[in-house]
């Protein structure tokens, strides 16, 4: 997980550092990789992992096709802002050149002052030219760059179709092949009317964590994330929006994080860890329990969409659920100006720490500024 976010964000540096057309010719060939790799993934042996790896590379392609057509479209209205500001003078210059254009040659030469003011002319004329010249080279390249850029953004439209259709057929491939996974250990068997009895009687969520070790865990846990305290990633690629007991808008306060991301962003197992329980929990939506490591939960709310079994031990990176929000559109892509934009970090995923039944900082396990 660690390379693989090291890898995304030399991507990210290197994208930055490219034009509007490498930048989007870059991504383009990246969702195209993303391509070959969903129709590999049917036949790997660890599809779980091959599929997942396929929805990252989905989605950070798609992020830098966006960042490149929204380069792309800058660049072009400041290109276009520029010439405006100069119609007047560009005006002038083609009528300049259309009134050359239309005369004769050797009357070009001629001036009616006689030989000396022709030479005077024929001077001035020669001083004048390569300025000419080159107003209209720099006009030629501008007017050249934005019909490129137009031309590019016009024929991402159907790369970033197709990039969304792949991403979503990913996602649903992922979401059954966790369904029909039987390769992972069992801790416990959730008993589902102990759990509803459980939800039923609790209001906080320290009561609810408590009652559920008592409920289930009758053994030590098979994992411990210990030894990776404060180099753990984020589940998600994100940005931390709340810091851990910061006050929301409304004034109120919650003992974890808040991290921004986008719609159908995958959400995955920061570390070996076994599911304790997924499903909506009091007022915090659907959630997903983690045990990292004995008397340590991981508690991560709001999510849209949850993957995994209750009792099973995942390895470090499983993918654990989505987030919600609706799949992006094309038009809202290419313009920005769209309800519906999937390169906005919209939507918001919760995350808290526990150690011995009291919350702790996240900073203390999670590598907070990971983007």
């Amino acid at each position: 997980m660690i390379r693989l976010a090291l890898l995304f964000w030399l991507m990210a540096s290197a994208v930055a550092a490219q034009t509007p057309s490498e930048a989007a010719a870059a991504a383009s060939n990246r969702l195209a990789q993303a391509g070959q790799s969903l129709a590999a993934a049917g036949s790997a042996r660890d599809r779980v992992s091959a599929l997942t790896e396929t929805v990252r590379a989905y989605e950070d392609g798609l992020v830098a096709m966006r960042d490149g057509l929204r380069r792309a479209a800058i660049q072009e209205k400041t290109v276009s802002t520029a010439l405006a500001a100069k119609s007047d003078e560009v005006g002038r210059l083609l009528g300049v050149l259309e009134t050359i254009g239309r005369a004769p040659t050797p009357l070009l030469m001629l001036h009616p002052s006689g030989p000396v003011g022709t030479a005077r002319s024929g001077m001035m004329l020669a001083d004048v030219t390569p300025a000419i010249q080159s107003e209209v080279a720099e006009l030629r390249i501008q007017l050249e760059e934005i019909a490129l850029l137009r031309t590019l953004q016009q024929n991402a439209a159907e790369t970033l179709q197709e990039g969304l259709e792949g991403a979503q057929e990913a996602r649903a491939a992922l979401s059954q092949a966790v369904s029909d996974r039987t390769d992972l250990p069992q801790r416990f068997t959730e008993d589902p009317i102990q759990t509803a009895l459980l939800l039923a009687s609790t209001e906080t969520l320290e009561a609810f964590s408590s009652g559920l070790s008592d409920a289930f865990i009758s053994d030590e846990s098979p994992v411990d994330a210990r030894a990776q305290k404060g180099s753990l990633p984020l589940p998600l690629q994100g940005q931390l929006l709340r810091a851990f007991d910061a006050p929301d808008a409304a004034g109120i306060r919650r003992p974890g994080v808040i991290i921004a991301g986008r719609p159908r962003a995958l959400v995955t197992s920061p570390a070996a860890a076994t599911i304790l329980f997924r499903g909506p929990l009091l007022d915090y939506g659907n959630v997903v329990i983690l045990e990292p490591a004995a008397d340590v939960l991981f508690v991560i709310a709001g999510l849209e969409e949850v993957f995994g079994e209750a009792g099973q031990v995942i390895p470090q990176g499983s993918p654990i659920g989505l987030l919600g929000g609706d799949a992006p559109n094309t038009n809202g892509n290419l313009t920005g100006n769209g309800s519906n934009e999937g390169g906005v970090a919209t939507q918001t995923l919760y995350l808290e720490v526990r150690d011995g039944q009291s919350p702790v900082n996240p900073a203390d396990w999670f590598v907070l500024d990971a983007r």
